[in-house]
């Protein structure tokens, strides 16, 4: 059986899904604010969706390789928590978001994905940072160590 691991945006823009092969985790229904995404939710969970934790050793593996692939600064908690479910079903899952550092970073795990709304990424990417005043390249950071200029990210290669 394939599962849908749900992030919130599937939930926020009503996407159709089957409850019985949903799975999402704690950190999204807290993410969902509005009546509508909420009332989704509910009415989803009562037809079957699964709330779960994620494994502790798939974070911690969801976090290494957003730190490979720089995309660290761009996940949030929730966007950790989704990955390691999705992780932790990996052979037996899709994982339904919009957001690009997710696809990413999922991409480099073999994990499947299903855009909601947006279009899927083409190219998993690795980023780096460059200084906009001396243009020296930064693995992270926000400020250049040598000039002070602030930095910003931008594609050091596509895998």
């Amino acid at each position: 059986m394939v599962y849908y691991i749900a992030d919130s945006a599937v939930f926020i823009m009503g996407k159709e899904i089957d409850p019985r092969q949903t799975i999402t985790v704690v950190s999204v229904v807290e993410e969902l604010k509005s009546k509508e995404a909420s009332l989704r939710f509910d009415l989803a969970l009562e037809a079957g969706v699964r709330v779960e934790v994620p494994d502790k050793a798939c974070r911690i593996t969801v976090l290494n390789t957003a730190s490979r692939s720089r995309d660290c600064e761009e996940l949030s908690s929730t966007d950790i928590d989704v990955l390691a479910k999705a992780l932790e079903y990996k052979d037996d899952s899709i994982l339904l978001t919009d957001d690009y550092a997710v696809q990413n970073v999922a991409s480099m795990l073999g994990i499947k994905v299903v855009s909601v709304v947006q279009k899927k990424i083409r190219d998993v990417i690795i980023w780096e940072k460059q200084c906009t005043g001396c243009r020296r390249k930064f693995d992270s950071g926000d400020d250049c160590p040598v000039c002070g200029s602030a930095l910003k990210k931008r594609r050091k290669r596509k895998i």
